[in-house]
């Protein structure tokens, strides 16, 4: 019977080792990646090669094929304006197809700076949310000092870390959800460079009603990407405002509450405008903590 529980406790311990060993090794290295994956400013764009690819003048780069296409656009409507006169078709009046052709294309070959404005303004608003934050609660909002106060409020009596315990439960839920966080907010970021890569066509397409709809949806999708980082600080500061040093239950499951609306913080704002989905599972956080359990 000692025997039993011997070896029993042997197992408990070194299960407890090995787990306390690998949160360890996620709070050292997850929460920075993911603050600055999360709150993304405009040093996102602040790469050479990302420049020449998308062509910061008119003689290489995407926005020489787009201005390349905007000159078929041209094409295409002197030959639909020609083909109106024999056959009594309706169409939009050159005045204002120029007017407008010489107004996107202006916005179009400007582009890359009015993204690199619009990352500002919008880092601008998340920085500010934050900085009033931290002015309101005096601690600062971020996933680094989330994960220290998680680290204090679900830290053990005895100094000795339990994964079979309520505390270690927790605690093994929020390491699950901070990989559910890094892959999703990885995708947004690089979903954000694809989307400002395709800025010239988007800009491009509402030349023509048919082809307008392209416009709307990458509008709603890189609003949808580039807003989501303000949300995620007004639910970090919701979680903060709670007293979570009270080491009570209910400040642990905020935490829960806390973790789990930042995994659906790109749910919420693909309901509120629209966008893309960059939810990397939706059970993510549910089967790991089913095969640890």
């Amino acid at each position: 019977m000692e025997q039993t529980s011997s070896l029993t406790n042997t197992i408990t311990e070194t299960i407890n080792s090995i787990f306390q060993t690998l949160f360890d090794s996620i709070d050292k290295n997850v929460y920075q990646i993911l603050d600055n994956l999360t709150f993304i400013h405009v040093d996102i764009l602040d790469d050479s090669v990302f420049e020449n690819f998308f062509g910061i003048n008119l003689s290489h780069g995407l926005l020489l094929i787009a201005n390349s296409l905007l000159i078929g656009f041209v094409i295409y409507y002197a030959t639909r304006f020609l083909y109106s006169y024999y056959m009594n078709l309706q169409i939009e009046a050159p005045y204002q197809f120029i007017f407008k052709i010489l107004i996107l294309g202006i916005i179009m070959n400007n582009s890359y700076l009015i993204c690199k404005h619009v990352i500002y303004i919008n880092s601008l608003i998340s920085d500010a949310i934050q900085s009033v934050g931290s002015r309101v609660l005096g601690t600062q909002i971020s996933f680094s000092e989330l994960i220290n106060q998680i680290n204090i409020t679900t830290s053990s009596t005895d100094l000795q870390f339990n994964i079979f315990s309520f505390d270690g439960l927790i605690k093994s839920f929020v390491s699950v959800c901070l990989f559910n966080l890094i892959f999703s907010y990885a995708l947004r970021y690089i979903l954000l460079k694809v989307f400002i890569l395709l800025t010239p066509f988007a800009i491009l397409s509402y030349l023509n009603q048919s082809s307008s709809y392209f416009f709307k949806a990458w509008l709603r999708i890189i609003f949808s990407l580039l807003l989501q980082q303000s949300l995620v600080a007004i639910i970090l500061f919701i979680i903060f405002s709670f007293n979570l040093g009270a080491n009570t239950l209910f400040s642990k499951l905020m935490y829960i509450g806390g973790m789990y609306a930042l995994i659906r913080s790109n749910s919420y704002m693909r309901q509120l405008i629209g966008g893309i989905s960059t939810d990397v599972s939706a059970n993510f956080s549910t089967n790991i903590l089913k095969n640890i359990s």
